[in-house]
């Protein structure tokens, strides 16, 4: 029998957390479920526990004290073992009604990772109270793909199911709300199975705070696409930083170049050495960026090996 976790983080979420449990045990009462409390300050984890004598259902409590989204879900991939694992918050904006939708792409074996679509019909436009946040979404909706071919409608979305083959093979590196966005970039950069399903979209309930800040979870969100380039496209980041650094030497060196021409001497000579120097660190990002491509194209064959191997080691298993 395929065994499937459910994988709810929480963060201070007394007020939606044992809904979100029973709504979900109520539509897939087979699943274990695993709510990892990320240090809340309030009465998460009692009433979770509470609610997991209630419903008698498997999983457990795991305790991550770390902060950050980010560490809960690491520490769940990391000590849960099951056949499926679905992501979804707790704070009750994702419908477990829409579960099995998401599960059956997996369950098929035609998806490593199904993403539950809240822009479809445009419903998280409308749900959503917060527009920045609307249009923080589309701007690195439309930046991940552009850089990495995808077509993700919903970059973003915290309601997703993984194989176990994802899972076990995904190191997380981020630490906070910006792990959706490595996710979705890991996917897509190894080439992985993706899956878009559309589902509902709630906001929070009244009384529930939203642990998100449209700026400082923005600026970390750019930071980690910044991170992203450099460790995954590092042939075109340090490419862009070169050609820049070019430009200016070009800007720098041009008075000086004129003053010789003219007069067969360079009056603009402190213009002329921050040229030259502009000039040899653009000529070691450009010999930096060849290099780091190699390295990375090393890298990708690597985990594209791990990857086969893995799926060798799961046939053996199979058959015995």
């Amino acid at each position: 029998m395929i065994s499937i976790a459910i994988i709810i983080p929480a963060y201070n979420e007394e007020l939606t957390i044992r809904e979100v449990m029973q709504d979900f045990y109520n539509h897939c009462p087979e699943a274990a479920i695993y709510v990892i409390d990320n240090n809340s300050s309030d009465k998460t984890a009692e009433i979770a526990r509470k609610t997991y004598e209630e419903l008698g259902c498997s999983g457990a409590l795991l305790q991550e004290r770390r902060k950050g989204k980010a560490m809960a879900v690491k520490k769940a991939f990391r000590e849960v073992d099951a056949d499926v694992y679905v992501m979804v918050d707790a704070d009750l904006t994702y419908p477990a009604a829409d579960l099995h939708r998401l599960l059956e792409p997996v369950l098929r074996g035609d998806a490593d990772m199904v993403c539950g679509d809240r822009h479809d019909a445009g419903i998280y436009s409308r749900e959503n109270k917060r527009p920045m946040h609307d249009t923080g979404n589309k701007a690195v909706r439309m930046l991940i793909n552009k850089l990495f071919q995808g077509n993700l409608h919903d970059i973003l979305t915290g309601y997703r199911v993984f194989s176990k083959r994802f899972v076990k093979n995904f190191p997380i590196l981020s630490t906070g709300f910006e792990l959706e966005t490595e996710i979705s970039i890991h996917a897509l950069d190894n080439g992985y199975s993706i899956v878009e399903v559309p589902t509902n979209y709630m906001d929070r309930p009244a009384g529930s705070v939203s642990k998100l800040s449209t700026v400082s979870d923005g600026v970390k969100v750019i930071k980690t696409i910044f991170s992203v380039l450099m460790n995954h496209r590092p042939l075109f980041f340090f490419s862009i930083i070169s050609a820049i650094l070019l430009i200016l030497a070009i800007l720098a060196g041009l008075p000086a170049v004129l003053d010789y021409f003219r007069y067969e001497y360079v009056f603009h000579l402190p213009l002329a050495v921050l040229s030259m120097g502009l000039f040899t660190v653009s000529a070691l990002a450009l010999t930096i960026a060849f290099i780091l491509h190699g390295l990375r194209t090393s890298q990708r064959y690597d985990h594209v090996l791990s990857l086969m191997h893995w799926d060798e080691r799961n046939l053996e298993h199979e058959k015995h």
